[in-house]
């Protein structure tokens, strides 16, 4: 798997675990210690849902919490309270999550007060703006 890291720089998520057992006739034990060693080696992290991706040198990621990272746009947007916030498709496309993903942390920012609630065709408005120390918190 070392080799399909390197000979594929663009490659952000490592095959499946079914995968990789079935290309290589190994079990799933043989297959989880292979992540890990990889994980250990700084090659690969897991993520939610099960699956894998690559760690490439010098990327750097923001790992805060997704509604922290969300609460952030209003302000990074010069977002005022009122005005119509950004969809659950445009929130996923800009921070690479799915919509369930990005939909429980909206709920979560609805429920601290930052957005108004959403629905089916109804969107999102910003509620209040957050401080700096709430950004850090949320």
């Amino acid at each position: 798997m070392r080799g399909w890291i390197a000979a594929e720089p663009a490659a952000a998520e490592l095959p499946s675990l079914a995968e990789v057992m079935a290309e290589h006739g190994v079990s799933r034990g043989v297959a989880l210690r292979a992540f890990r060693v990889l994980q250990q080696e700084g090659l690969a992290e897991p993520v939610p849902g099960g699956r894998w991706r690559v760690v490439r040198a010098g990327e750097r990621l923001d790992r805060r919490p997704l509604s922290e990272r969300i609460a952030e746009l209003i302000s990074a947007e010069g977002l005022e309270v009122g005005a119509p916030f950004l969809s659950t498709g445009e929130l996923s496309t800009r921070l690479g999550a799915s919509r369930p993903t990005i939909a429980k942390a909206l709920a979560q920012l609805e429920a601290a007060g930052l957005l108004t609630e959403g629905g089916q065709g109804k969107r999102r408005s910003v509620r209040a703006v957050p401080s700096p120390e709430e950004d850090s918190k949320s």
